[in-house]
């Protein structure tokens, strides 16, 4: 008899223990506002009442026997043991509807009914003084089990049966570690109140159930993963799981996203690229608007959030709100500066459907054009057409929609055909021909830029391959090459690679690069060029003028030739002004010993301007537009037996 009470007064003595640390760690964390961790915490407290009164229990039961003061403290710890573990069950299938999302869709009406079996039960346990439904104590003051206490254990088999399909229903919209967790406390649980109500002298129960929360808090309270600790808000992973969450629990709900256009003013305000102080300075008012847990930082400059089973009218004035913060300063480091912002509010599954869709919202640009601060309903069609065209590229890639035209470049001496330049173009059967000032930002944000480079490249060396163009008098194609292409490692190696498995002469490969480019990174470039160059390759300075001009790139890298804009070709036909633009422009770069060629020419004027210039090549709609392969060859047919 000692023995085994020595043994339960360590299970619940162990319970305690396990009960105290997570308090303990719980409070740590400092993160009680949630629903989820509130039902967890409660979950807890009711185990340690447990074990406590369990505890008092076992030490008052041997001498119950001998002194009514200990049968009456056992016979009192024994009711407070009853009615907090009667609710633990209820308590863990609310937890189980939190963690899974489907409390959202409980209404009130749905809480009373779910209710129900536990407040008849609550009752029982309650008023067992008086009716001795649930136990009751014999002659020799043993604890004797009544019918009543089936009721409480079918209840709980109920809570839990519930709980596991529950659990079931949205074993897609919860991440595996959460899945096995909620089961591993199923599991354990089950085991331990099977146990005591089989061998009842084997009390592990409550010790069980502490182990079993100690799982929990591990993999599900613990948010480590979750959070943005610098700002104590939810991060990018987190929304993800959310949204993940929500929607295949098929839940309405409305995402707003609040995007900050001018996040380069805190470093020039503070002299640091540090964007945390711009995002925590949000943040802390948004914690003030709503709470945190509905808060998501996604990316330096973009704040999610989230809003479940609002009318719009409120998800409307939730967003005029922050948008009015923003028409107010903000003080940073002791000094007033002005945010700009866009709010966005789209609903789910109205406006967007997916996860992956709201993270386009996050991520996307700000349409150039926009001039509104709130966007909403039809003015975010731009990111189902981005979605649309982001398919037509994918789509493009896999089944070979992209194809590549040529606008013949010409000699301005002999006005003859000298070479091309080579230009994508994407024909989708779902959404039509897209171009390439469409097509292309997108492709570099979702990282297939490299692989339509790489298409356009493989193309230009199959087509100089065939023999056509150099029996045509083409002397070379241009290539354009991208941003995101020249920076990556061992570019030129990859380069080399394609070239060379095609056989061709390097020289017939001309490649172009945005002098925008060129500014952006001069210690990569001048080595991109160089490389280039040592290895045949001809190069151009891409649109030349438009405003990203960088003299030190352009004195310093070896360019072939300098392609000078459209735009000061037009201005040079307008005004003086532009025309000296021009000159300054074709004598500084004669100057530096390279070749020209300007692009827009449209007019024999035009022509007939840039010869008083003496510049090298031409190209423009004058002559002709980008044309397919197969028109090409017919141009330059006509130009070589002209």
């Amino acid at each position: 008899m000692l023995e085994m009470t020595a043994l339960h007064l360590q299970f619940y003595i162990s319970a305690f223990m396990v009960c105290l640390i997570i308090l303990l760690y719980t409070s740590i964390q400092g993160r009680f506002d949630r629903l989820q961790s509130k039902l967890f915490v409660a979950m807890v407290s009711v185990l340690l009442v447990n074990s406590i009164t369990s505890i008092a229990c076992k030490i008052s039961e041997p001498y119950a026997v001998e002194t009514d003061a200990a049968f009456t403290a056992m016979k009192v710890f024994t009711f407070l043991y009853f009615p907090p573990h009667t609710v633990l069950t209820p308590m863990f299938a609310y937890y189980v509807l939190s963690v899974t999302g489907m409390m959202n869709k409980f209404s009130r009406k749905d809480h009373m009914l779910f209710l129900t079996p536990v407040v008849l039960v609550e009752l029982m346990a309650l008023l067992n003084p008086f009716t001795d439904w649930v136990y009751s104590f014999s002659a020799d003051k043993k604890f004797i089990r009544n019918t009543g206490e089936i009721f409480l254990y079918l209840c709980a088999a109920f809570y839990f049966i519930f709980a596991v399909a529950v659990l079931l229903l949205s074993w897609k919209a919860i991440t595996r570690k959460r899945r096995k967790s909620l089961l591993f406390f199923v599991v354990l649980v089950v085991s331990g109140v099977m146990a005591q109500l089989l061998f009842m002298e084997l009390e592990a129960e409550v010790f069980c159930e502490a182990l079993a929360l100690m799982g929990v808090m591990i993999t599900v309270e613990n948010e480590e993963e979750r959070i943005d600790s610098d700002i104590d808000v939810y991060n990018r992973k987190a929304l993800n799981m959310d949204l993940k969450n929500h929607i295949a629990n098929k839940q309405r709900f409305y995402v707003i996203c609040v995007k900050i256009t001018n996040p380069e003013i805190i470093q020039r305000v503070t002299g640091s690229a540090n964007s945390d102080i711009l995002i925590e300075m949000v943040t802390n008012y948004l914690k003030g608007v709503i709470p945190r847990y509905y808060i998501y930082h996604t990316s330096p400059d973009t704040i999610v959030l989230t809003l479940m089973n609002p009318e719009a009218a409120k998800a409307q004035e939730l967003a005029e709100k922050i948008s009015g913060r923003f028409s107010q300063e903000w003080i940073c480091k002791d000094t007033s500066v002005m945010l700009n912002s866009v709010v966005m509010v789209a609903n789910i599954p109205d406006d967007l459907k997916r996860h992956k869709d709201v993270f386009y919202m996050a991520d996307s640009p700000v349409p150039s054009n926009n001039t509104k601060r709130i966007l909403a309903g039809a003015d975010l069609d731009y990111l189902v057409r981005r979605v649309a065209v982001k398919s037509a590229i994918q789509r493009g890639l896999t089944y070979k929609n992209f194809e590549v035209y040529y606008q013949p470049t010409y000699s301005l001496k002999e006005l003859r055909i000298y070479g091309a330049e080579a230009l994508i173009r994407l024909h989708d059967t779902e959404i039509g021909n897209v171009f390439p000032d469409e097509f292309i930002p997108i492709a570099e944000q979702i990282g297939l830029i490299d692989d339509i480079d790489d298409f356009v490249l493989e193309e230009v060396c199959a087509f100089i391959k065939s023999g056509i163009p150099s029996e045509k008098g083409i002397t070379g194609i241009n290539v354009n090459l991208s941003v995101i292409q020249c920076m990556r490692p061992d570019f030129v190696k990859h380069i080399l690679d394609i070239v060379e498995k095609s056989g061709i002469d390097k020289s017939m490969v001309n490649f172009e690069i945005t002098e925008s480019v060129a500014a952006s990174d001069y210690d990569v470039l001048s080595s991109v060029v160089s490389e280039l160059k040592a290895n045949g390759f001809q190069i151009a300075m891409d649109d030349y003028g438009t405003g990203y001009s960088n003299m030190q790139s352009l004195f310093t890298l070896d360019f072939d030739v300098v392609k000078i804009d459209k735009s000061i070709l037009w201005e040079a036909e307008k005004s003086e002004l532009g025309r000296i633009i021009l000159e300054n422009s074709v004598r500084m770069i004669k100057q530096m010993e390279r070749k020209i060629l300007v692009e827009g020419v449209e007019t024999m004027e035009q022509i007939a301007l840039l010869r008083t210039h003496s510049v090298d090549y031409l190209q423009g709609y004058y002559f002709s537009r980008p044309v397919p392969k197969k028109d090409f060859i017919e141009v330059i047919s006509r130009n070589k037996n002209a």
